[in-house]
């Protein structure tokens, strides 16, 4: 019994080559076609032996395969921004390099730019809702990593759940005072009415948990700071279930974005130094496509006056 492929096909073919049967009579009985038992005799007659070991049958060019110096720039772009496969198809279309995003994801899997693992995603069905620019905005505090020259820094962002427009400011304290100025620089910036803000429930944006704020009826002694401010300016203020901080989870986003992508990639030598970086980088994150707005910037969002449906 022949172990191998070239020990099966010399099977057949040798009482041909040794003129002891014709091709037609060993066709008749031979599992295999007259057509293979050609091409093994004139492979024979050209290499012997080495003839008959198989041989890979693709091709070894592909005129659809993607040329060399644009699987360099996904690579390049992939190390240097850490966008996933869909932003990078945007991001080079700008540039006039339409490259699928399939195309992309296989480029990275095959450099290994991408994680080992997989998280299945749960899929929820959500009601979707139309949000203009303005409708709502989150806020929240995140500590700056570390301590600079000596001392704590807290960066307050306020980003628009829309649009995915954002502003970015460090304090050295984390205080409703700021959070209240935050507030008021983001109202001369933006440039739509500002309609309701959501908060999780610090003590610096709310007080409505501390139980010395509440009387025997449960109501509550004094509005926050922050509470009144947004009554005179007629902004609702809503707070998030307590513990669930997936329910602020556009500002949770963007703090996972800037720990990722800015902080783990920057040192600084001082606040002032903290604080021009950190404009830069929030530049930066209001001019890249996001998958949540359909490839566009928030800055483009912001310009088109196009409401976003979000789930």
């Amino acid at each position: 019994m022949a172990h191998t492929t070239q020990e099966e096909r010399w099977r057949w073919l040798a009482p041909i080559i040794t003129q002891k049967l014709t091709l037609t009579a060993v066709a008749q009985v031979c599992p295999h076609s007259i057509r293979s038992l050609k091409r093994w005799k004139k492979a024979y007659e050209q290499q012997g032996m080495r003839g008959l070991i198989p041989q890979s049958t693709a091709p070894k060019t592909s005129p659809g395969e993607t040329p060399i110096r644009v699987k360099e720039e996904v690579i390049a772009l992939r190390k240097e921004t850490g966008l996933c496969a869909q932003k990078l198809h945007w991001k080079l279309a700008k540039q006039e390099i339409p490259v699928p995003v399939r195309t992309i994801g296989k480029i990275l899997k095959q450099e290994g730019l991408v994680r080992a693992y997989r998280v299945k995603k749960v899929k929820y069905t959500y009601l979707k809702a139309t949000r203009h620019p303005g409708d709502l905005l989150e806020m929240d505090v995140k500590f700056v990593p570390g301590r600079i020259a000596g001392k704590r820094y807290f960066q307050y962002t306020v980003i628009d759940t829309a649009s995915r427009w954002r502003h970015l400011e460090v304090f050295d304290e984390q205080t409703t005072d700021h959070a209240i100025r935050m507030m008021e620089i983001v109202q001369k910036r933006f440039p739509y009415p500002l309609r309701a803000l959501k908060t999780d429930n610090h003590t610096t944006f709310t007080n409505y948990y501390l139980g010395t704020n509440k009387r025997s009826d449960m109501t509550v002694k004094t509005i926050h700071p922050l509470d009144r401010w947004c009554n005179e300016q007629g902004i609702v203020h809503y707070l998030i279930d307590q513990g669930k901080p997936a329910q602020n989870g556009t500002v949770e986003r963007s703090h996972r974005e800037d720990e990722e992508k800015f902080y783990q990639k920057h040192t600084f030598h001082s606040a002032p130094d903290l604080r021009r970086k950190l404009r830069h980088w929030n530049t930066y994150y209001n001019n890249l496509e996001h998958c949540g707005l359909d490839g566009k910037t928030p800055n483009e969002m912001l310009q088109s006056k196009v409401p976003n449906v979000l789930a």
